[in-house]
């Protein structure tokens, strides 16, 4: 049975999810593109909605929707290429998988605020919010603390591998005390076990090897890792670091 507090999955909701999806974003393993599935849509509005509503709704993300393509590509202007910490990871996933990990994010966006999921500052990963809001916030701390006569300084922090080190039940912890929808939770949690992923590059085995730690879920990525870094536990990194001093400006 669906959770009681599930919302059941419509038609309007893949449209707009397939609306943001680019067309020539590379497929994963099945080689179908999103210009099919957007085909398939505006011909028969329940197909997918008739195919994802289930997962959704039990919470469960398929084993087969988390085999994914990493294909191995060198960073330009390395000395050297024979550190793995010259190569990046362009990580490639079913693309109906990645529908129904939309929508999850879509729907996880909307209880964000209510629920205290993210920090407080204004943050691009959520709808209606931009890094403009960002920009426009600093902007008003410092003349707020400039007009107290404080001297003001600003630390912005770019985290490196930050998706790579989310830790699933330290997350799905944080969502069930927030009070996000049971199903919500079940879903995440179904979607970060049981990773799977292919490395291609010359001379690879061409074998599915399980990834045990982060997320590789590109749709999610964002609002797992800022949702994550919410927690008082964790270091609060995706924002604007904002500290003044009550040393008196000279002007």
């Amino acid at each position: 049975m669906p959770y009681e507090d599930y919302t059941p999955l419509t038609s309007e909701e893949i449209s707009r999810v397939l609306s943001k999806s680019s067309n020539t974003s590379a497929p994963g393993p099945d080689h179908i593109p999103y210009s099919v599935w957007k085909s398939v849509h505006r011909i028969k509005h329940s197909l997918l909605t008739a195919l994802l509503d289930p997962l959704l709704a039990h919470g469960f993300h398929p084993p087969s929707l988390k085999k994914a393509l990493g294909i191995v590509l060198d960073k330009p202007g390395k000395p050297s290429y024979n550190s793995p910490s010259s190569f990046r990871v362009i990580v490639l996933l079913r693309t109906h998988s990645k529908i129904l990990e939309r929508v999850v994010a879509s729907r996880l966006a909307a209880q964000a605020v209510t629920c205290s999921l993210i920090y407080p500052l204004p943050c691009r990963s959520l709808p209606g919010r931009s890094m403009a809001d960002a920009s426009l916030v600093l902007q008003h701390n410092v003349e707020s603390f400039h007009r107290l006569r404080y001297k003001v300084s600003t630390l912005f922090l770019d985290v490196k591998g930050g998706f790579d080190n989310v830790e699933s039940p330290s997350l799905l912890s944080l969502l069930h005390r927030k009070g996000v929808s049971r199903y919500l939770v079940q879903c995440v949690g179904s979607i970060l076990r049981d990773h799977t992923c292919r490395l291609t590059f010359q001379g690879s085995p061409r074998l599915f090897a399980p990834v045990s730690v982060g997320s590789l879920r590109d749709p999610l990525s964002p609002r797992f890792y800022l949702s994550y870094t919410s927690a008082p536990s964790t270091w609060k990194s995706p924002g604007l670091l904002l500290f003044a001093t009550s040393t008196t400006l000279r002007l």
